[in-house]
């Protein structure tokens, strides 16, 4: 069985580093849409989308905000972290098929609130930032090893 483990703010070190990776697929796009309400058709209509500057659909931007979320969630600091706000700027599209990797660099900590800032930088297999930006999260402060949640099957139809 797969776990879990968080960073707690005293582990946490200025300068400390992490990542994590997902590839959007098609259903990940789909479900995104369904999920967020988000029906844009540059997202969902091929055709429409060959017409845009992209001239393919894209991945919502709100998706690969989500790849950082999930960093934070999982990454650093992990189970337990509270995510309180994120500065964003998209500098690439995500296509179907993309590798995003998040990387996050702790850059300050307040040692009062127990609030941690990380860069946030999500980049795709060719090495192509597509999304910059910085994340405030209050890190736990008790060690946390949980068993990893298996999520169920989704038949999207």
């Amino acid at each position: 069985m797969s776990t879990l483990q968080n960073v707690t703010y005293d582990e946490i070190t200025i300068g400390q580093t992490a990542s994590y990776s997902k590839t959007l697929s098609e259903d990940d796009l789909v479900m995104f849409a369904a999920v967020s309400g988000d029906v844009n058709p540059v997202h969902l209509d091929a055709e429409f989308a060959a017409s845009t500057m992209f001239q393919e659909r894209i991945g919502h931007g709100a998706w690969t905000g989500s790849v950082i979320s999930a960093a934070l969630a999982l990454e650093l600091p992990g189970p337990g972290t509270i995510y309180l706000g994120q500065s964003l700027s998209f500098r690439a599209p995500v296509k179907i098929g993309d590798t995003v990797t998040v990387e996050l660099e702790v850059t300050a900590k307040n040692d009062a609130k127990k609030f941690v800032t990380l860069n946030t930088t999500a980049i795709n297999q060719h090495g192509k930032t597509v999304a910059k930006g910085s994340a405030e999260v209050m890190a736990p402060t008790e060690k946390l090893v949980l068993p990893k949640p298996v999520l169920p099957a989704i038949t999207i139809g």
